[in-house]
């Protein structure tokens, strides 16, 4: 392969020649040499990779397109929570298809992420004003695990010493259903299915969820099931179709406490199961207590509107074991495109789409109640776009003719099918699949039939209005649209405009030939139930990749189902759990966490029914092994696991790993290693081999997926052979896992499938050489960002020979103390130097944790350490007393051109030094739209969806 067509030199950013000028910054001949250094030796792998050779990006793609040549793309209508739908292209290619959008990290840092938070509460205003209910989030993983979160918060919000058991809908989706079981085991709490439409089943219950419409299509008054639970004491969940409830009755209006859903049918292509935006939205009781992340409106320094994330969203680093749920992440790209189809359409829009669906429904309806046949009927009155029909033939037969025509449709049961029209249904499409499933022994014309009389009870239909914001009357021309679209872009800084140094979360790039092939309609336009052999391609793809990453890390098997990491950590937990059962050790039940771990760590133990025993840290920030020994002595015939993040949390590599798994491998436990810096790893040490027994890998991370402004993700959870057998599992599809696991993680069958042939494309065109010298090159970044700002910052930890590994942290506490500037100053300073901050105040407070990654190149590097050095200048400006401590430009940071636009300047510190604190900005200067966020104001005045125009005026 030449240079030229070598995509590892494209992806890894400094060239050999600013490699060298790095190594001898930190004083080493060669990566080898770095690499040796740093990790230990007894963690080292003893073989390279075996993987494939490098493909150049052409031979990449070529070999991809002959993948997805296999997948055979029919028109769906099965149905079950995935629509065919319509991506406006403005919407395609100016969000989904733009690294504007699909580049840029969760909006912690709300100053550089307006136009994201706008859109995400453009979303929340969406599924709060269909679903009528007070507050929405800013969307969820997917809808069998939002109604899976339902039911933890309605167990919360019932407050009982026995709750008794969770109701869920007969006519709730399959795969809901069996989410909500799995999810329930762990926790003990009773899943009972019942037949809604008769009375609610006997004994004490704290939730029901109804499904509205139902997976049959039949849709029914939903006021005096409402009234029925809270009778019972209960919280009523509804998972509801947000295109549907442009017609029907709000689930608010009908008595719903929580609404969950899916918002894949507002402009987000099938994916074969993902990534969809689930949803959730409560009433105004329990807003509090909502899962995920949470946009609400608060005030900037100059007392304007600005949009920032509630204080609950990252609620389960601040309470750990104690957290109500793991949920870290979101599908925010997704989510934004739902938005966004929204504002296109407009309330009137997205009522005409329904009201066409529904007439092709009514339509196919009166069309098969015209042929006169016995057998051949639709079932039910009521419905909005599933029908649910006997056949005469047997339903085998009927599917497999409606097949030929190029049509899946869904076998209920032996004489039942369902059919499910959607925004992409055309008239011919009507009349061809009503020739195919109508077989006669005879040949005669069949003939559309216009519905006539009432096709919905009018008792059943919405009066009330919805979508009246202005965001969803502005925007009906492209023209309008595209602008609005680059004007919330513009706001934003993203991984196309600078590096974003963010410790733990691995911003790398996300080259456009990994992107290129998830628009391909192969891959975008399959449905995740289609039959199995219509996704050859997908099956190939998927057990390629999977065999790719166990051979990365050293474990015998890999599932991709899980759809963030989070649910890769729970998926993993489940998984020990299971184990131990199958040997008749169910009491186990303790899981050892490190306090320096990932907040998700703890919440995800509890989810999974363990009890959560800390180990302390020493002051080098390794596990203390005398800590750890009396721990594991203490709960020697409890231990179930242990979870330690390899390297360490604080950016090491711990050289006491493998005695920490031998340890807890002697008392009976199993070992976790949370995957989130595997960057570090790959290609020099494999989990697997080094004595753990499970990890979870951040396939947005490590290989590439974009974060998309805080999802999509997905966590695919890796495994010893003895752990295979308790991997997740699928009702719906037997391919997906083992007959002996533990039940979907997510709703769909393989996760966020859709999103998989990124890291495929990524690990083909890398291959071995390049993955192992990608990580060399992040562990190389590190330590020259370390070596340059440590005459300036202290750097908190470090390993071996004064190393550290893919990140380090700089300790601003001393600092802090002596000057009064924090490490919320200078990250919010360095939006002036256009940059994002780096993690702030985790793992340790006060502290900024970076992480360069292997695909910033030398200038951007230097560019960044030149920023943070020229920062600690001027906080001895503060020191010194030449800048007031409560007036510089780090407390006053970020500075608006609005706010240097002034008459009178009343700052000690010039206007200059406000804007271009390095002359490189006179050329390229990022401006942030807003001052300084309050968030406490943010808080006390929660408002969590789209605000009148005149907030952001004086």
């Amino acid at each position: 392969m030449t240079a030229q067509t070598n995509f590892s030199d494209r992806h890894i950013g400094p060239s050999p020649a600013d490699r060298q000028k790095m190594l001898a910054a930190v004083g080493f001949a060669d990566l080898g040499a770095l690499a040796d250094a740093a990790v230990p030796a007894s963690i080292r792998t003893a073989r390279p990779l075996d993987l494939p050779a490098p493909l150049s990006e052409t031979e990449a793609l070529a070999k991809l397109r002959k993948i997805a040549s296999r997948n055979r793309v029919l028109t769906s209508y099965i149905g079950l929570g995935y629509h065919g739908t319509i991506t406006p292209g403005v919407i395609l290619r100016n969000v989904l298809e733009n690294p504007g959008w699909y580049t840029a990290y969760t909006p912690y840092q709300p100053e550089i992420s307006q136009g994201r938070l706008e859109a995400l509460l453009n979303f929340q205003t969406v599924v709060s004003d269909l679903t009528g209910v007070d507050v929405a989030n800013a969307s969820m993983l997917d809808e069998g695990t939002a109604a899976a979160e339902a039911l933890a918060l309605a167990l919360r919000a019932t407050r009982r010493k026995e709750p008794g058991a969770f109701v869920v809908d007969a006519d709730a989706l399959p795969q809901t259903v069996e989410v909500i079981r799995a999810r329930a085991l762990p926790l003990g709490i009773p899943v009972v299915v019942a037949d809604l439409s008769e009375a609610l089943p006997e004994g004490e219950i704290f939730g029901v969820l109804a499904q509205y419409p139902g997976a049959s299509g039949a849709v029914r008054d939903l006021a005096p099931l409402a009234d029925a639970v809270h009778g019972r004491g209960a919280q009523f969940v509804v998972a509801a179709d947000l295109l549907a409830l442009t017609l029907l009755k709000s689930p608010g209006s009908c008595g719903a406490d929580i609404v969950v859903g899916s918002a894949q049918r507002f402009g987000v292509p099938f994916g074969f199961g993902g990534p969809h935006a689930g949803y959730m939205a409560v009433r105004e009781e329990l807003q509090r207590q909502l899962p995920g992340r949470l946009v609400g409106v608060s005030v900037d320094s100059g007392g304007r509107a600005a949009y920032r994330l509630a204080l609950q969203t990252r609620e389960q680093h601040i309470r750990r074991e104690k957290a109500t749920s793991n949920i870290c992440t979101a599908q925010v790209l997704l989510a934004v495109m739902a938005s966004m189809y929204a504002v296109y359409h407009g309330p009137e829009g997205l009522t005409a789409i329904a009201r066409r669906v529904h007439h092709r429904a009514a339509t196919f309806a009166a069309s098969i109640a015209a042929q006169d046949v016995e057998g051949f009927e639709v079932v039910g009155e009521d419905y909005f776009d599933t029908l649910t029909i006997r056949v005469p033939s047997p339903a085998e037969t009927t599917v497999a003719a409606a097949r030929r025509a190029g049509y899946n449709i869904r076998q209920v049961d032996a004489h039942t099918i369902a059919v499910a029209f959607d925004e992409t249904t055309t008239e011919d499409d009507l009349q061809n699949l009503l020739e195919a499933i109508e077989q006669r022994s005879f040949r005669r014309a069949v003939a559309l039939v216009e519905p006539s009389g009432r096709t919905l009870a009018e008792g059943l239909l919405r009066d009330d209005a919805f979508l009246t914001h202005p965001v969803f009357h502005a925007h009906r021309s492209e023209t309008a649209m595209l602008r609005y679209l680059r004007r919330l872009q513009d706001k934003d800084i993203a991984l196309d405009r600078s590096m974003i140094p963010l410790g733990s979360c691995t911003m790398k790039l996300n080259a456009t030939t990994e992107m290129e092939p998830i628009t391909w309609p192969e891959f975008a336009n399959l449905h995740p139930f289609a039959p199995i052999e219509q996704a050859a391609g997908y099956v190939e793809l998927i057990t390629e990749l999977e065999g790719w990453l166990a051979e990365i890390t050293g474990y015998a098997k890999v599932s991709v189902q899980p759809n963030a990491g989070s649910q890769g950590e729970l998926a993993g937990l489940l998984a020990v759990r299971a184990y131990h059962a199958s040997r008749g050790e169910g009491h186990r039940d303790v899981c050892l966490i490190p306090s320096s771990a990932h907040g998700t760590n703890a919440a995800s133990a509890v989810m999974a029914g363990m009890r959560v025993v800390v180990v302390k840290c020493d002051d080098a920030g390794n596990v203390d092994l005398d800590d750890l020994r009396g721990k594991l002595d203490k709960h020697a015939e409890n231990l179930s696991v242990i979870m330690v993040t390899y390297p360490s949390t604080h950016g090491v590599y711990e050289e006491g790993i493998t005695e920490i798994c031998a340890a807890v491998h002697a008392a009976g436990g199993q070992v976790y290693v949370d995957g989130a810096n595997l960057n570090a790893l790959v290609g020099l040490a494999r989990p697997g081999e080094f004595g753990a027994d499970v990890s979870h890998l951040n396939l947005h991370k490590t290989f590439c997926i974009p974060h998309g402004g805080g999802g999509p993700g997905i966590g695919p959870v890796a495994v010893g052979a003895h752990l295979a057998p308790f991997l997740p599992s699928h009702p719906l599809r037997p391919e997906a896992g083992p007959e002996t696991g533990v039940g979907p993680i997510s709703a769909a069958p393989w996760g966020s499938a859709g999103i998989l042939p990124i890291p495929w494309t990524y690990i083909a065109m890398m291959g071995p050489e390049g993955l192992r010298r990608a990580t060399e090159v992040a562990v190389l970044a590190a330590n020259y960002v370390a070596r340059r700002l440590s005459p300036h910052f202290p750097i908190l930890y470090t390993g071996q020979g004064g190393l550290v590994a893919h990140e380090c942290i700089a300790d601003l506490r001393k600092i802090t103390k002596e000057t009064g500037v924090t490490a919320e100053d200078v990250a919010k300073r360095l939006i002036d130097y256009g940059f994002h901050a780096p993690t702030l105040s985790f793992p340790v407070a006060g502290t900024l944790m970076i992480e360069p990654t292997e695909s910033e190149d030398l200038a951007e590097l230097d560019r960044f350490c030149d920023a943070l050095i020229a920062i600690r200048a001027e906080i001895d400006k503060v020191g010194t007393g030449e800048w007031d401590t409560a007036d510089n430009p780090l407390r006053n940071a970020p500075h608006t051109a609005e706010t240097l636009l002034v008459d009178e300047w009343k700052h000690s510190y010039t206007r200059e030094e406000a804007a271009y604190p390095l002359p490189s900005l006179r050329a390229h200067k990022y401006w942030s739209p807003v001052g300084r966020i309050d968030q406490a104001y943010g808080d006390r005045n929660l408002v969590c969806s789209c605000p009148p125009p005149e907030a952001f005026e004086d």
